[in-house]
């Protein structure tokens, strides 16, 4: 499609952009019904995906470079001088290129059992970043599918899906309601319940054995505060083995080593 001038911050075709820094107003804005996708290589991501594009507002400098790709979208493409963009989103965009898509309807923690051989499970974390960084990881090492608990971070915050380098709009993510029988459901179901603590007496994880018929899910909690007494009552807990003067990993890197340890062995 044709690029779009855009000169004036009050233009009302990019109202999906306004104040991208401020959470409460994004909350309010996007709602359950789109999300933002922020520079290049994620926006890449999200033109592959299955989500549909409300639209893109970019600078010229970076049209030239996503001009061939931007030809084969269908939705509006708005082009903006820096500081146009800048006063849209509420900062310098540095990234000079944003994305807006309607959000899917949300997958269900029976797709999850019924399609899954590995899940993460995610307590507590409320920090986009480390979502992100998680989601990242997951799709990369061959985690199938992640189910949150009711207090995670929205899994498509701009910074969590920037920082999955888009790859979180190709993994199926269940938000729990019911959270201890969600938990339940999955044992049930036949999912090893695996839970990662830097507890001493926890199980090393290159200790666990795994065949090619086991389910896996493995439970992660937030920084500092880990995984309620709840959730590790009914799980195994493991731990990746560290020097002892190191108290713990951050929960992103603790999920990569985990996952490559656990999907491939």
């Amino acid at each position: 499609m044709e690029p779009v001038a855009i000169t004036d911050a009050g233009d009302g075709r990019v109202a999906d952009y306004l104040g991208l820094r401020d959470p409460r107003h994004r909350q309010r804005l996007e709602g359950d019904e789109f999300f933002i996708a922020e520079g290049v290589n994620v926006i890449e991501r999200l033109v592959a995906s299955d989500y549909s594009l409300r639209s893109i507002l970019i600078t010229p400098r970076r049209y030239e470079r996503m001009e061939a790709l931007l030809h084969r979208v269908t939705c509006p493409v708005y082009i903006a001088d820096r500081d146009v963009l800048a006063q849209v989103a509420g900062f310098d965009l540095h990234r000079g290129a944003v994305a807006s898509a309607n959000r899917a309807a949300q997958h269900t923690l029976d797709d999850v059992i019924r399609t899954s051989r590995t899940i993460a499970v995610l307590e507590g974390l409320n920090d986009p970043e480390n979502l992100g960084a998680i989601a990242r990881s997951a799709r990369a090492l061959g985690v199938d599918a992640l189910v949150l608990d009711p207090t995670c971070a929205d899994p498509f915050y701009r910074r969590t899906v920037r920082v999955s380098m888009g790859e979180i709009l190709f993994l199926p993510v269940v938000r729990s309601t019911a959270w201890r029988s969600d938990l339940q459901r999955l044992a049930d179901a036949g999912f090893r319940m695996l839970a990662l603590t830097p507890a001493a007496t926890a199980t090393s994880i290159h200790d666990i054995e795994r065949t090619t018929d086991d389910r896996v899910a493995l439970l992660l909690g937030a920084e500092g505060p880990g995984l309620s007494n709840v959730t590790l009552s009914g799980s195994e807990p493991v731990r990746i083995p560290l020097r002892t003067d190191v108290d713990s990993l951050n929960v992103g890197h603790a999920a990569a080593i985990a996952f490559a340890l656990l999907v491939t062995s």
